[in-house]
């Protein structure tokens, strides 16, 4: 059982308060999340905004087609800089992802760090390094292309 690291940075010609506006409303996360990933927003009557303590339900395809729970919460909170989501339940032993905005010249820097530990053991780690490490790629990649569009 191994503990990995995803590293993702973005340029966003934007300001800090429309770039946090966009990534801390819970409903912004299906937009950016690609179609075969199944995802589905279930909590009922979100707030437009995220808080600590936040529990947000989806449901997710994440592998074979297969309708997965995925249960995340917002355990950190630092408006206009910075927010953690971490899993409560879903496929992942340990799934810490972390949000970033940073303040440049003429934009904002957008940095993700993930951190994860697949399931099920060295089997895990042999899944991570057969396909979940090329899916997390392909997620992150079509995110970028979407803010990309939303904001360049």
């Amino acid at each position: 059982m191994s503990l990995y690291q995803f590293f993702q940075e973005q340029k966003l010609n934007t300001t800090i308060e429309e770039a946090w506006d966009f990534i801390s409303a819970p409903k912004n996360l299906q937009k950016i999340t690609p179609d075969y990933m199944g995802f589905n927003i279930v909590t009922p009557n979100l707030p437009n905004k995220i808080y600590e303590g936040m529990l947000i339900q989806y449901k997710v395809r994440p592998l074979l087609g297969l309708k997965m729970n995925w249960l995340t919460e917002i355990t950190q909170v630092k408006e206009l800089k910075f927010f953690v989501d971490e899993q409560r339940i879903g496929p992942y032993s340990i799934w810490h992802h972390q949000h970033f905005l940073e303040p440049l010249d003429q934009g904002v820097l957008m940095k993700d760090i993930v951190s994860y530990v697949p399931p099920f053991g060295y089997l895990g780690d042999i899944a991570n390094t057969l396909f979940i490490r090329r899916k997390l790629d392909s997620i992150f990649k079509y995110r970028k292309e979407v803010l990309e569009k939303l904001f360049n």
